[in-house]
């Protein structure tokens, strides 16, 4: 009985992750074709800001210092090629807006690989080992599976799930 559950919950968050990156095309193509998303501007001092916290980009998300998680739109962390473990500041905003400042950049190195699509989700292969890409970043350098890439890493990689594509080659 254990095993249906478990095999349920693991389709559940296959069908989020699917979910969240078909949210992540349709909002780059809606900024493709609108500019700017409204919700990624930087902030003024003469603004009434609300609350602020801290986090840890991890690939896709910032994990806050209070613990939950904060979704960081694809289009931002793609042009400024955050790169996991990189320290963002969120400052939600009394309208509710989510005003995002990278403020901490960790150490990072740049390599090249082959871009990979397997399961709807994008990889870059380097020596054998594969690092997820955002959707937005390959939409944006329309990249293809088969092409070499350079990506951003953090430098201590050895945890690293993610990469930021810095380049198709």
């Amino acid at each position: 009985m254990a095993d249906v559950a478990d095999k349920q919950i693991k389709r559940l968050r296959t069908l989020i992750q699917e979910a969240e990156t078909s949210l992540a095309a349709a909002t780059e193509l809606l900024v493709s074709l609108v500019g700017e998303d409204p919700k990624v501007v930087n902030s003024t001092k003469e603004e009434v800001l609300g609350k602020i916290i801290e986090g840890v980009f991890d690939g896709q998300n910032m994990v806050g210092s209070d613990g939950k998680i904060y979704p960081v739109p694809a289009n931002y962390a793609s042009k400024s090629k955050l790169v996991q473990g990189d320290i963002l500041k969120l400052t939600i905003a009394d309208d509710g807006a989510f005003l995002y400042k990278q403020i901490g950049p960790i150490p990072r190195k740049q390599l090249v690989g082959t871009l990979k699509l397997e399961n709807g989700h994008y990889f870059v292969e380097i020596g054998g080992r594969n690092f997820r890409v955002l959707l937005a970043s390959v939409t944006y350098f329309k990249a293809k599976p088969g092409d070499q890439v350079s990506v951003n890493v953090p430098e201590d990689d050895k945890t690293a799930e993610w990469a930021a594509l810095e380049a198709a080659l």
